[in-house]
């Protein structure tokens, strides 16, 4: 399994994430912006404070994703992006 190596919070609620076999992927939170606890992270400050840890992304309230859903829900990224 790749690991994750890190994630940058972009804008309209998406995450750059770098994985452990070098690719980059773009990770989009939107589609769960209107789901539970995960409707905080509509609050742009919230939501770039993420963190990265235990190969996923999280924010301080506990929201979090999973690593695998980080790695098949994303979509590649360009090689030179």
């Amino acid at each position: 399994m790749v690991k994750l190596i890190s994630a940058k919070p972009l804008a309209n609620y998406t995450v750059e994430l770098v994985f452990s076999n070098g690719e980059k992927r773009l990770f989009d939170v939107k589609p769960y912006l209107d789901f539970g606890f995960f409707k905080e992270l509509k609050d742009e400050t919230y939501f770039i404070s993420l963190t990265t840890q235990f190969d996923s992304i999280s924010w301080k309230n506990g929201q979090d994703f999973s690593p695998d859903t980080l790695f098949l829900k994303s979509q590649p990224l360009a090689l030179n992006s």
